[in-house]
């Protein structure tokens, strides 16, 4: 065995905001894909909206055969560079190129061109995506063993995200996608759209770069376990052991249905925004600048409400409540009990809710990301591997649900209430509109309702995850002192540490 550190790298603000910058990528790619894209292609571009919910639905094969074979391939990976940098560093510049691509397709060509055109640069980008989000995310359990610091990790993880999203939001609405002369409906506008994509693009490559740089003194202290020769049969039965945790496979069930959820809401988010509610570009985007202060109060709010509250009670109490918030809105109007369009208290209203929503909602997702991080020990009590690249591959898959399912039924959802191509905001058919609110109000809240529910099985506290430890070899550490590494993660000799 040999010689291991007694503790783990310390965790600094300025540690905790290097590692969360990367996921500004993720943020933009999120937003873009599960917002505007089935739009853009849909209305502007003029292919079916069923079409584009099909493509994204084809990129999901791939990356259900993909994440988990990168997650694999990161954990078992042993060079200069750690298991997970190389991955990261490899993503950066190709993610800029092929996300500028997804947003500047060619004229002229036939549906089906476009079909194949969109397919394709949306495998691309999700792959190269995945060889980044996947090891970054990798990365939070080996940096501390902490309960709550991880949760503290999280944060600003995901206080990036959707810092990255929002902005991205705001210059979509307010520069690229604003209303002029020429665009009285600033959201068809095609050029705009090929902006986006360029500045994404550049935004998603500094991020990555940045997270990756930042990091990188770090890599000769992280754990580096043993790399176990194993058969093709052993292997299998360590993924099946690793992906049947019972606390895994709640937060994965939970996650899907989830996903779903925010995926139909985000895919026809626009739709509600512009038809339905009738708002302007500029008023659209004030709901970015709402998610900013929601990021900056879910860094706050999450490592505080874990720690009080326990992950597991706290997540399920904030979930509901977003629930109930984010709809209450659309219920509301179904029963005539809203504003009507084009008024001040109407905007306010719903600029109001969205920032219960958005603030409640990403607490929640900041805390049950650290339980997923928290699942980690509990796996290897049973395997005595570690192996936060499959796991978090297999949970990378969830969010992905997000722009494909989601999106795909979206599509569905267009196509069953007749909704007009090029439609005209205010010449939409009210029946039309109610008809596309009486679907969508249901199939949000029951999607969301089940994954709550499932939620219940999670089984991981605090003591368990302290007895994990324990049973890993941890027994005399101090949670709070960033804990030894467990004996059976084999660190790398002293002289390789030294960069």
């Amino acid at each position: 065995m040999n010689e291991r550190p007694s503790t783990r790298p310390i965790l600094t603000a300025r540690t905790n905001i290097l590692y969360g910058v990367g996921s500004a990528a993720f943020g933009v790619h999120l937003t873009a894909l599960s917002s505007l894209l089935l739009l853009f292609y849909n209305q502007v571009v003029g292919i079916p909206a069923a079409w584009v919910g099909a493509a994204m639905m084809v990129t999901l094969i791939f990356d259900a055969i993909c994440d988990p074979l990168i997650g694999e391939w990161s954990d078992h990976t042993r060079s200069r560079w750690g298991r997970r940098h190389p991955f990261m560093y490899a993503s950066a510049l190709p993610i800029a190129f092929a996300f500028f691509f997804l947003w500047n397709p060619p004229h002229g060509w036939t549906n089906r061109g476009i079909f194949i055109y969109l397919v394709a640069l949306l495998v691309t980008v999700r792959v190269l995506l995945s060889l980044y989000e996947i090891p970054s995310q990798a990365l939070a359990p080996e940096l501390t063993l902490d309960y709550d610091q991880r949760t503290s990790l999280m944060s600003w993880r995901f206080f990036f995200g959707t810092l990255g999203g929002a902005a991205m939001g705001v210059l979509a609405f307010q520069v690229f996608l604003r209303k002029d002369a020429t665009h009285p409906l600033g959201v068809l506008n095609r050029a705009g759209y090929s902006h986006y994509g360029l500045v994404g693009g550049v935004v998603m490559f500094l991020s990555i770069l940045i997270s990756c740089l930042g990091t990188h003194r770090f890599i000769a202290g992280l754990v580096h376990e043993p790399r176990i020769p194993q058969s093709w049969k052993e292997k299998f039965g360590e993924v099946v052991k690793t992906l049947s945790n019972r606390s895994f496979l709640a937060l994965m069930v939970s996650g899907i249905f989830g996903a779903i959820s925010m995926g139909i809401s985000g895919a026809l988010d626009l739709y509600m925004s512009n038809y339905y509610w009738e708002l302007t570009p500029a008023q659209i985007s004030y709901f970015s600048v709402i998610a900013l202060f929601a990021a900056f109060l879910g860094v706050v709010l999450a490592p505080s409400i874990s720690s009080r509250m326990g992950k597991k009670r706290s997540m399920i109490s904030l979930f509901v409540i977003s629930t109930i918030v984010a709809n209450g809105p659309i219920a509301l109007r179904l029963v005539g009990l809203m504003p009507a369009n084009h008024t001040t208290s109407l905007l306010f209203i719903l600029l109001a809710c969205y920032l219960v929503t958005a603030t409640i909602a990403l607490t929640g997702f900041i805390i049950i990301t650290s339980m997923m991080a928290d699942v980690v020990e509990d796996v290897a009590v049973v395997t005595r591997q570690r192996s936060e690249g499959l796991l978090f591959a297999a949970n990378g898959l969830i969010q992905k649900c997000v722009t494909g399912v989601g999106t795909f039924l979206s599509g569905v959802i267009l196509t069953i209430v007749h909704f007009p191509q090029g439609a005209i905001q205010g010449h939409v058919d009210p029946l039309i509109l109610r008809h596309l609110a009486v679907i969508y109000l249901p199939i949000i809240v029951g999607f969301g309702a089940v994954s709550i529910a499932v939620l219940l099985f999670y089984n991981i506290d605090r003591s368990v995850h302290l007895s994990n430890l324990k049973r890993l070899g941890d027994a005399g550490s101090d949670e709070k002192e960033s804990p030894a590494v467990p004996e059976i993660y084999e660190a790398e000799p002293p002289a390789s540490r030294a960069i």
